[in-house]
């Protein structure tokens, strides 16, 4: 599974927004199927935002310039 980029954050809440519209919608025309698909892709969206959420709040090491080792004489 890819892992989500922080920056994404805002789309995926525009992608959120028009799943429930499209929910709302398809539970009016009783299309039942298409309500358990788009339940589904609401899981998947939502762990995704939690993960990006998650993202952005853990820190950053900096883990330097590598170097070569030095030789070790015999």
């Amino acid at each position: 599974m890819l892992q989500a980029n922080p920056k994404m954050l805002p789309r995926l809440a525009e992608i959120e927004t028009d799943l429930l519209l499209r929910r709302k919608r398809a539970q009016e025309e009783h299309w039942l199927g298409e309500v358990e698909g788009i339940d589904s892709t609401l899981t998947f969206l939502r762990a995704k935002q939690a993960e990006a959420a998650r993202l952005t709040k853990r820190p950053t090491t900096d883990l330097g310039i590598p170097r070569p080792r030095p030789e070790e004489t015999e």
